[in-house]
């Protein structure tokens, strides 16, 4: 509740350093049932973030509980270092899901790359799903580890780069 004595909304803000514990449980708690799981997930932020290799990582909280996370981390693409960040995970603890939580986060993240003058981003995960970002199967981009469908870019600019792309080693355990 806030002073008035109404509900607060859900606020997206990036995370804190007294947010890993919870964060890693949010992931935990999302990915448990889902058949795509590595059940890596917490572990890879976990990394990315020891790494310093999040470009941005942001949470939403409800009535101050956290409830979902995204996360975003620099590519290279053609063996080079890039101005691109691939998005995942997105996490929304299971009770939250289905309520826009997850697009928020997606669409408050991507926003965010933009004003930080990324040039684009990528993201591996279901094309009905990214596909309400803007996110498109872009072949001059491609990632040898999964269906060409299922790897999706999002440009910012016009200058698009080509060639494969490689995520952070955070993701390869």
């Amino acid at each position: 509740m806030n002073g008035t004595g109404m509900k607060e909304g859900p606020k997206i803000r990036p995370e804190t350093l007294a947010d890993g514990r919870h964060i890693a449980d949010v992931i935990r708690a999302a990915f448990a049932l889902a058949p795509h799981s590595s059940g890596t997930e917490a572990a890879i932020v976990e990394r990315l973030r020891t790494n310093g290799a999040l470009s941005l990582s942001l949470v939403v909280v409800e009535e101050g509980t956290l409830v979902g996370h995204v996360a975003f981390s620099p590519v290279m693409i053609a063996g080079r270092a890039s101005n691109w960040s691939g998005l995942g995970p997105l996490a929304v603890r299971p009770d939250r899901q289905a309520g826009g939580l997850g697009t928020a986060l997606v669409r408050a993240g991507l926003e965010t790359l933009r004003q930080q003058g990324a040039g684009g981003c990528v993201v591996l995960g279901d094309p009905g799903y990214y596909a309400r970002f803007g996110f498109m199967v872009d072949t001059a981009l491609r990632y040898a580890d999964a269906p060409a469908e299922y790897f999706q870019a999002l440009p910012f600019t016009n200058d698009r780069p080509v060639g494969a792309v490689t995520y952070n080693g955070a993701f390869a355990g």
